[in-house]
Order: C-alpha cells, then structure tokens, then sequence
C-alpha cells in the first residue's frame, strides 16, 4: 500500500556502505522517473548512475548532509551511500525548471523504498565542484542529487511539540527524530460565502 511506502520513506542519511547496488537497479529507479508527470510532458530530465565507489568518493564531497544536525558532518566512511543518482535538467529542451525533478525524485526514492533500500533527496550539492569532478556539460544544469543505500539509521516520526519545533534531532541512542504537524492542523475549513 502507498500509504506504508510513504511512511517508510524517510531522509535516510546513514547506510550500510558495504551493500551493493548495480547499475540495473539504478536504471529501474531512473524508469520509474521517466515514467513520472512531466510539466508540459517536456521530460527535460537526464541523469548520471554512480554505483562505483571512485565515483561515489567525488559524489559525496560536493554534498551537505544534515542542516539540523549542526554538529554532524555527515555519514563516516561505512555508513556512506552505495550509490547517488544525480538528477539534471536539459537545458536545451527547457530554460527552465520547477518541478519534474521533485516528482522524479520522488518517484526514486518510493521504487527504492519498494525495493527494500533508503535514499536521501539532496539539494545541497556544491554543483561547481560536482560539474567538475563528473565532468558535466553546461548544457546541463545540476538538479537533485539522490544517495541510496541499505538503510543503517533508525527513523522515527514524532508529533510536533507545543513549541512548534520542526527541526529533526537525534537522540542518545542515534534514533533520527522527525517531527511532523498533525493532519487537523494542516486542513482549514473555508465556507462559502453568499
């Protein structure tokens, strides 16, 4: 059911760096984004697989991992991703671009949920640096990143608090907190008037 793919699907930023993922699973997940709506169905989206771990080292080091998590600076070596697909726009069929790559990202990282695998949607991304060390054409204007990977992290959805806090936070144990607004405070109720 979707609703429990949803509920699976966290920002998953720790893994089991050691699973393997190969490039054909990589080609499904990316099937699954072609298949997604495109705005206009333009389908502007091109994407790099990294499943290699040269790749993958020059990958990571042009992402930011966790905003909340001021003291952490990402995941150490064995709890890495085993692969990233990186998610760009074509600027040549389209100037440019709004919302494929979130629906494609998301399209990603449910199949990969499906698959018994967690992801991470990033944006933080050094683009000049990762257009250098992939070598990407300016044609090519840098997206979305995706890390993906056996999930190694326990995640855990929270009500928000009184305060209002939204920012996620790990605890003594290292379980990954996400607080989220319940559904009654996110629906409003508009009559019509006259």
């Amino acid at each position: 059911m979707l609703k429990d793919i949803i509920l699976k699907n966290r920002s998953c930023r720790r893994f089991f760096e050691d699973y393997n993922i190969n490039r054909k699973t990589l080609e499904e997940l990316v099937d699954l984004a072609r298949l997604s709506p495109s705005a206009g169905n333009v389908q502007p989206l091109k994407y790099i697989l990294s499943c290699d771990s040269e790749k993958n080292a020059k990958v990571f080091l042009t992402l930011a991992w966790a905003g909340y998590l001021e003291d952490w600076s990402g995941p150490e070596v064995g709890e890495r991703p085993s692969a990233y697909i990186v998610i760009l726009g074509d600027k040549e069929l389209k100037p440019k671009f709004t919302w494929d790559h979130s629906i494609a990202a998301t399209s990603i990282v449910f199949g990969a949920v499906e698959k018994d695998l967690a992801g991470c949607i990033l944006a933080a991304i050094d683009r000049k640096k990762l257009r250098q060390s992939l070598n990407i054409s300016d044609r090519y204007e840098i997206l979305l990143v995706v890390a993906l990977g056996k999930g190694k992290e326990k995640i855990q959805i929270d009500a928000l608090g009184t305060d209002g806090d939204i920012k996620y936070w790990r605890d003594k144990n290292g379980t990954h907190h996400v607080p989220k607004r319940s559904l009654d405070s996110i629906i409003l109720d508009y009559t019509l008037e006259g």
